[in-house]
């Protein structure tokens, strides 16, 4: 018997790395790990209106099925008014929907990108990038984000050969950087030389620390040289990522073509259900509440943090503009990832090590806020004591 082959688009292996090897057999074994990584708000012991949002969700309008590519207009217009809140001024028709941020980025490269293309993406930056990628066949190729008190896009040229878009992260997961407004032109500048266009995930924006004044909160409130895609979801916005809703909103030349184009991409799979397009408005509503309790889970957090890294410490604590991350550098004494496997292996706490994120600043941890204050300030405890006594 011959197996079937497998498409080549990208690598694929189930090896897992050491530190997921080694949480299996913690949590296998009934350790009970302080998570300092947690992404998920749902389970981070915060209060959610669970019977609203059940509410809203039982909108009856949802008996009826009305296939709409670009979403449903009510849904639509609810995102206009959202981005209204943030100071963009935009209409429905510049405005998709999509099941997810993911989904999101998987339309764009579907659209601009032919097998063999690449992406220029951020680094350092979230891992999902080269997957998203890969699945369309296309590659990544990076640009250095540099770091010297802050976070900028660094000046060396870009390799624009068989580029087929720009993605910025404007709050950057991990680094929790806004991009400058000088930074995002250049890089928009560029795109529209190279007739590419630019896709600025702003997914994070609703979480700020401390705001630079020439800090891009959304990109949609410019005038830029290039296609502009700004890229949101109900996911981190309202702290809902069970509720899976993107949204894609197209700003600069060519706009309106795009939109069209995008739609007959997005007619193909018409994934966004229905009940939560529906529920939107009210979502959005909810949302707030729910991002106001994160917002002071985050605060509460960091303020704890930057307490505990004492002056004397070996530790530094990164400055951090936005976002549910933060980034520790650690005494070069270790690796990153064997900082992290030390923690996790003596004292039950689960870091992600920064070259998950192609940090490239010695050895750094990666924190999540998110987790309940208790658990942080053990978890905050237990890293600074392993990390003193080195």
């Amino acid at each position: 018997m011959t197996l079937p082959r497998y498409a080549g688009r990208m690598p694929f292996s189930v090896a897992e790395n050491p530190l997921a090897i080694l949480e299996a057999e913690k949590r296998a074994a009934g350790h009970p790990l302080l998570d300092l990584t947690l992404s998920n708000p749902t389970v981070a012991d915060l209060a959610y209106p669970a019977d609203r949002i059940a509410t809203a969700l039982a909108h009856p309008a949802i008996a009826v099925y009305e296939p709409s590519p670009r979403g449903l207009p009510s849904a639509r217009a609810s995102i206009r008014g959202d981005y209204l809140r943030r100071g963009a001024r935009l209409s429905d028709e510049q405005i998709l929907l999509t099941a997810s941020s993911s989904e999101s980025y998987s339309l764009l490269f579907k659209l601009f990108g032919n097998p063999g293309d690449v992406v220029l993406v951020p680094e350092p930056s979230y891992p999902l990038f080269a997957h998203l990628a890969g699945l369309e066949g296309l590659s990544t190729r990076p640009y250095r984000l540099a770091y010297d008190g802050r976070w900028h896009v660094d000046g060396a040229p870009l390799d624009f050969t068989d580029v087929a878009a720009v993605v910025a992260v404007s709050p950057n997961n991990p680094t929790g950087s806004y991009l400058s407004q000088p930074d995002l032109l250049r890089l928009a500048t560029l795109a529209a030389g190279h007739g590419v266009p630019l896709i600025v995930d702003e997914v994070f924006a609703d979480f700020p620390h401390v705001v630079p004044k020439d800090a891009v909160t959304t990109a949609a409130t410019l005038t830029l040289p290039s296609l502009t895609f700004s890229l949101g979801g109900l996911s981190k916005a309202c702290g809902l990522p069970q509720l899976k809703l993107g949204w894609i909103a197209a700003t600069g030349p060519g706009a309106t073509q795009a939109i069209t184009r995008l739609e007959w991409v997005a007619d193909t799979y018409l994934s966004v259900g229905a009940p939560v397009q529906h529920a939107l408005p009210e979502l959005l509503v909810l949302g707030a509440e729910i991002r106001g309790r994160i917002q002071t889970r985050i605060a509460g957090n960091l303020a704890h943090l930057r307490a505990a890294i004492r002056p004397e410490s070996p530790c530094t604590l990164l400055p951090c503009e936005a976002g549910w991350s933060v980034i520790l550098r650690v005494p070069a004494a270790h690796s990153d990832e064997e900082w992290a496997l030390r923690l996790l292996r003596e004292q039950d706490v689960l870091v992600h090590p920064g070259y998950f994120f192609d940090l490239a600043l010695g050895s750094t941890l990666v924190l999540s806020l998110l987790p309940a204050p208790g658990a942080f300030m053990e978890g905050i405890r237990r890293v600074s004591t392993m990390i003193n006594a080195a």
